[in-house]
């Protein structure tokens, strides 16, 4: 989704995305359920539920970085299931209030060197935010609250659609 402004093997190089603390682990991306029990195969392990939708069941030890179960050497090994949160990272849909709006995370510094611009262009292009959006309103568990700092790239028109 991303090759236009990020290319693989910066992602299998840097997988700051793919790691986790105890801080962060409301960040661990979502499985939807219709990828359940492909995940659990190709993995050999076993999902825990979040609502709707599943994620890997991790164990955190306070600031001990924790790696997703998919992330090998040259990225995720999901394939076709890969979860939605990391086919579309760093951008992410957040709440703001009552709006959705679609922002970049700081933390990919590949992506964050770009110009606002070309990444606001990029989100806006090719029915990207649309996507993003429609996908939201499917999987309402995806939507994370907006962090302060994080660049707002796209607002939803019609979030009842």
């Amino acid at each position: 989704m991303l090759k236009k402004i990020l290319r693989s093997e910066s992602c299998a190089k840097c997988r700051v995305c793919c790691g986790f603390d105890d801080g962060d682990k409301w960040e661990i991306p979502l499985i939807f359920a219709e990828d359940r029990r492909a995940v659990e195969e190709k993995l050999g392990v076993k999902l825990a539920e979040r609502g709707g939708e599943f994620v890997f069941d991790m164990e955190f030890d306070g600031d001990k970085v924790v790696y997703c179960p998919a992330a090998g050497e040259h990225g995720c090994t999901l394939g076709e299931h890969k979860p939605f949160d990391c086919l579309i990272w760093p951008f992410r849909v957040n709440s703001l209030g009552e709006l959705r709006v679609i922002t970049v995370s700081p933390v990919c510094g590949t992506v964050s060197e770009l110009p606002l611009k070309t990444l606001s262009e990029f989100v806006n292009a090719d029915g990207f935010a649309d996507k993003l959006f429609k996908k939201a309103r499917e999987h309402p568990d995806i939507v994370k609250p907006y962090i302060d700092g994080y660049p707002i790239l796209a607002v939803e028109n019609n979030p009842k659609m």
